[in-house]
Formats: structure tokens, C-alpha cells, sequence
């Protein structure tokens, strides 16, 4: 209600009648659940200089988010309010978390390394737009400033080989004591600095280093990367959940995996059953009527002017009080050709399982579907990327199978004896493939992800092109 009456006469406002809204059910039945295609007329009248559209307070700053995919840029607005109340609130709440939970923490005696997007801020017209992080590092207080490394000009270089070079011969002989950053852009810095420095691990680099906060991606398939590069018993791993259009969740206990939804952030939490997502039976539920270990695409109404926006992440809750929840996965990046249902959070389950069995270790991967064609069954078709291939593919497949098998019962019906699904293909990607995938798509750098899972087979014939 807070939000609505604020937004009362804005365009959008007037165009729901906001001020006639009491309750959630009219609300639910007057304002649609939107994508961003929904409310791109009205984010670009914005853009243009125009305000009181969707928010009372003017908005000024956009962050540039590509998603996972789409080469087409979407520009997410970022107020004031959410600036405040939201993306720094869940920083300082991270922090508090943390301190909480380990009290003995020497963090603050040394410096945050973080890596962010690869975007400079950009002027159009009376508004800015880069990088989310390109945003909160542009308007960080100054406190914020003195313990991170490294400095804001290098932080917004928007080359990334070039940034990569800065930030290593900036931080290598600082006292960095944590760092922050997507896993998987984090570890090709990690592992560049090891290369550069000539040291065998990161402790022996920064010998105070004592957690990783991270984000953006799961963090499964890297695990036992990082556990190597940093052998330490004690030191913490701490997942956030945050995006271009707010700071979500924060893992809030020492060695979890769940992470505690933030309920005083300015956001408005709704969520669609994925069992009926997209079908004429979809529904949208309140936070107060979601069950444990269902999958749920999420819709947020925002202190940005977000109004029941489909963000494309689907959650599941391991528990109800409080809202504790794990990402599972994105709404477009699941496989679902045969009835299958596979999720993210199961293939990096079990690529993390089947790396663990096997003494290997992957780099990148992504899944599509081989579609039935007369008589012959469908597949899964993997590219997988391993930092060494394993010595036996042949037992790492039937692991990944087997795996996945136990963690998701559709696809285990659908593999029962090949009856729709013929055994995995396994393609092993050369060194490098995914990395030059995105380079060719202008997509290095912090906030880019590989689609995992896919529908369609896009991905996975431009990267066989490359192969």
C-alpha cells in the first residue's frame, strides 16, 4: 500500500487508478503481471526526460542489463529509494550478517576486492545508464571507497582484458581480506593473478583472506575450484541474491546454502507455481500462501516503479519462518521438450557431483535438446568445458545421467529404460570456447552469464561453430 499510494499520480497510476486501491485482491485484478517488453513505452519516456511515469521521485539512473541472452539491452530503473533503501541497505545487512555470525572477523583491517560489470557510465539526454555495479560504485558513500579495492577508475574500465591487467597490479600487494564478485568472472581473475604472481594458492597471496561474497550464478560447480585455490577450513562462502532490479536475499547463517528473503527493502513479493507458468491456468499467489520445495517464478513491485514485474528468476522456499529461499533457476532457462522439467539447480547439482566422483573440474557448460526426428528419441546435448577432461567421459556421463536422475523425478520417468530420452551426448569444448562465445558477442566481464539450460538450440550450434 505504501507503494501504490506514492505512485498514486503518476501515469501509470492514473492509468490503474492507484487511488481507488485498498486491497491486495484489487490490486492482483486490476494490474497486470508485465515483462519488461510490457513496460519498455513507458521506461523509455522516462529515459527521455520525462518523470512522474511510473515513480514519484525522479529517476535519473538505469542500469543496462543484457540478462543472460538477450542481445537487446534492457534499461532497469534504479530511483533514489531503491538506491538507498534497497541495493545499499542489503550491502550493509550482508555485512551485519556476517559480523554476526563471525565475531572474531578481521575484515575490516584489510580491503574488499570487488569485481563488478564492465561498463562506464553512460549520459543520454538527462539520463545515465551503465552496469548496476558501474551505478553503486558511482554513488557509494565515501567510506565505501577506502576499503575496496580496486579504485573506482579501474572498478569502471569497460575493456575487460585490459581491466583484468589493472586490477591485478593494483591489488596484488594490498591487504585484501575479502572479495566480491560473479564466480565464474571471479575465477578467471583468481586464477590470472596465480599465473602472474607465481604463487601456488590465494592465501599465499593475500594471506588474510577470510570470506567470498558472491552472486549471479550458483556457486556448485565451482565449489572445489575455489576450496583449492583457498585451503583454509574456516573460510566462508556468503551468497546474496541480488539484480538490476534489487537486492533480494542475503545468506544469513555461516556454511548455508539458503538464503533469508528481505522483507523491508521497498519490494512487493509475488510468485507464479512453475507447474502452471505460462498455461492458461497460471496463477499469481502472496508470499503468504507459497509451500516448501516448490518451484515459483518471482514478480516483484519495486520502490523503483516495477509494477508486477516477471523478473525471469524462478526460487523455491526450504522454509516458511522465516522466508528462507535457494534460486533455481531462470523461467526461460529450464528444458521442458519431453516433460522433463529440468531445472538449473539440478544440472549444477550434478555437474558438481559427477566433477567431485571424477577429480575433474568444469569451466563452463550449457544444455540443449535434441529434438525427436521420425523414430529416434530425443536427448540432452551438453558442451562442456573442463579445466582437464576427465580420463573416462564414458563414467562421468552416466554419473551427470544418474545424478540428475535422483534429483529430478520427471526426468528420471522420461530416461526410464530410453523410453523418451536417449542417454546424454557429451561434446568437450576446447579450451577457451565459452569465453571466446562472449568475447565474440561483446559480452566479457562481471555481469554476463552462459545460458545453462535452453529450449531451443541457438547456444549450443554457435558455440559447435566456434568449436
Amino acid at each position: 500500500m505504501n507503494l501504490i499510494r506514492r505512485a498514486e499520480n503518476t501515469v501509470i497510476g492514473a492509468q490503474y487508478e492507484f487511488s481507488s486501491i485498498t486491497s491486495y485482491s484489487t490490486f492482483s485484478e486490476r494490474v497486470p503481471v508485465a515483462t519488461y517488453e510490457d513496460l519498455q513505452p513507458l521506461i523509455e519516456r522516462t529515459r527521455q526526460g520525462e518523470q512522474n511515469v511510473f515513480w514519484d521521485a525522479p529517476i535519473k539512473w538505469f542500469a543496462k542489463s543484457s540478462g543472460t541472452t538477450n542481445a537487446k539491452s534492457k534499461f532497469i530503473p534504479v530511483s533514489n529509494d531503491a538506491l538507498e533503501d534497497c541495493h545499499y541497505k542489503g550491502s550493509k545487512d550482508l555485512l551485519c550478517l556476517y559480523l554476526n555470525n563471525n565475531e572474531d572477523s578481521d575484515m575490516f583491517l584489510g580491503k574488499s576486492l570487488r569485481l563488478g560489470g564492465s561498463s562506464q557510465i553512460y549520459e543520454d539526454k538527462e539520463t545515465l545508464f551503465g552496469d548496476l555495479s558501474a551505478i553503486l560504485i558511482e554513488n557509494m558513500p565515501i567510506w565505501a571507497e577506502f576499503s575496496s579495492t580496486p579504485s573506482n577508475k579501474i572498478s569502471l574500465m569497460s575493456e575487460w582484458e585490459q581491466k583484468l591487467a589493472a586490477i591485478i597490479n593494483e591489488t596484488k600487494n594490498e591487504n585484501v581480506t575479502s572479495f566480491a564478485g560473479v564466480p565464474s568472472w571471479m575465477l578467471v581473475l583468481m586464477n590470472r593473478m596465480l599465473e602472474e604472481t607465481g604463487k601456488g594458492n590465494l592465501l599465499e597471496v593475500w594471506p588474510n583472506l577470510e570470506v567470498y561474497f558472491h552472486g549471479g550464478v550458483s556457486f556448485e560447480p565451482y565449489r572445489e575450484q575455489y576450496q583449492k585455490l583457498l585451503p583454509k577450513s574456516n573460510f566462508k562462502y556468503y551468497e546474496i541474491y541480488n539484480a538490476s532490479e534489487g537486492f533480494f536475499a542475503i545468506q544469513d547463517l555461516n556454511d548455508s546454502s539458503d538464503l533469508l528473503l528481505m522483507l523491508d527493502y521497498g519490494i512487493f513479493y509475488e510468485f507464479i507455481p512453475m507447474d502452471i507458468f505460462g498455461t492458461p491456468n497460471q496463477k499469481v499467489i502472496r508470499l503468504a500462501e507459497v509451500e516448501l520445495f516448490k518451484n515459483y517464478a518471482v514478480v516483484i513491485t519495486t520502490n523503483s516503479g516495477l509494477w508486477r514485474y516477471l523478473i525471469g528468476d524462478t526460487v523455491r522456499f526450504t522454509s516458511l519462518n522465516p522466508y528462507r529461499i535457494r534460486v533455481s533457476g531462470r523461467t526461460k532457462h529450464h528444458i521442458n521438450v519431453f516433460g522433463e522439467e529440468l531445472m538449473v539447480e539440478n544440472t549444477d547439482q550434478a555437474i558438481a557431483k559427477a566433477c567431485q566422483l571424477t577429480y575433474t573440474e568444469v569451466i563452463e557448460y550449457t544444455v540443449a535438446p535434441i529434438f525427436m526426428d521420425g523414430k529416434e528419441k530425443g536427448a540432452h546435448e551438453w558442451m562442456i568445458e573442463f579445466k582437464k577432461n576427465p580420463t573416462d567421459i564414458d563414467q562421468f556421463r552416466t554419473i551427470l545421467d544418474e545424478t540428475l536422475q535422483s534429483l529430478n523425478s520427471d526426468y528420471e520417468a522420461k530416461r526410464y529404460n530410453n523410453m523418451t530420452l536417449n542417454p546424454l551426448v557429451i561434446n568437450l569444448a576446447r579450451p577457451q570456447l565459452f569465453y571466446d562465445w562472449l568475447k565474440e558477442r561483446n559480452k566479457l566481464g562481471g555481469q554476463h552469464k552462459i545460458p545453462r539450460l535452453s529450449n531451443q538450440r541457438e547456444y549450443l550450434e554457435q558455440l559447435k561453430g566456434l568449436q
